[in-house]
């Protein structure tokens, strides 16, 4: 199913942002810093196990549930 990591991504900021602008980019920035560059993925993007693994960890350092 394509497009999973991009699903997990945005998941995470709606969670920990809950609409505030600023906590929006710090979140994104968090992601960057990282190592998920969230521009390189998309809707079409193919799943990779390795880095929806890394996305659930980062959702868990971060205190969020994917």
């Amino acid at each position: 199913m394509a497009g999973q990591i991009k699903r997990m991504i945005d998941e995470i900021i709606v969670q920990r942002s809950k609409s505030d602008p600023a906590l929006i980019q710090t979140t994104r920035t968090k992601l960057y810093l990282k190592g998920i560059a969230i521009e390189q993925f998309n809707g079409n993007s193919p799943d990779d196990s390795a880095v929806i693994a890394k996305v659930k960890a980062i959702a868990g350092e971060l205190g969020v549930h994917v």
